[in-house]
């Protein structure tokens, strides 16, 4: 269904450095070429996606985050999600919610939510049963 997604950032910089630590453990990977000068980046496969992109607003003005806007990422195991977690918080994101089964989304959804440094809500999410990675 989707292509992309795009998110604000006010300091690319420091998403690039986020988003690389955060994504990596969920096997994601910046796809785009990123420097000083560059206004974006992404990470997830190439056209026709999926991928998200961060980038600082055309307009020139302050990015801003979505009340009730969030992005999910798939995990391929429980300890992906964990990994996502920890590398977030240490790249600066805040908690939004520790890894742990969420019984009311479902038996197996197990999840952590973070915001990233703009203020972006994230999550990784995995619906297998235990660790058992896979596709």
């Amino acid at each position: 269904m989707f292509s992309y997604v795009a998110l604000g950032t006010r300091d690319l910089a420091r998403a690039v450095r986020f988003y690389d630590a955060a994504l990596a453990p969920l096997g994601h990977h910046r796809i785009a070429d990123y420097d000083a000068t560059a206004l974006s980046a992404a990470w997830g496969l190439d056209d026709p996606g999926p991928h998200l992109w961060l980038t600082q607003p055309f307009d020139g003005q302050p990015a801003s985050v979505g009340n009730g806007t969030m992005v999910s990422f798939l995990a391929h195991s429980r300890s992906a999600v964990d990994a996502f977690h920890a590398a977030a918080l240490a790249q600066g994101g805040t908690d939004e919610g520790p890894p742990g089964l969420r019984p009311q989304y479902g038996p197996d959804f197990y999840a952590a939510y973070v915001r990233d440094p703009d203020g972006n809500k994230l999550n990784a999410v995995c619906y297998r049963p235990d660790d058992t990675a896979g596709p």
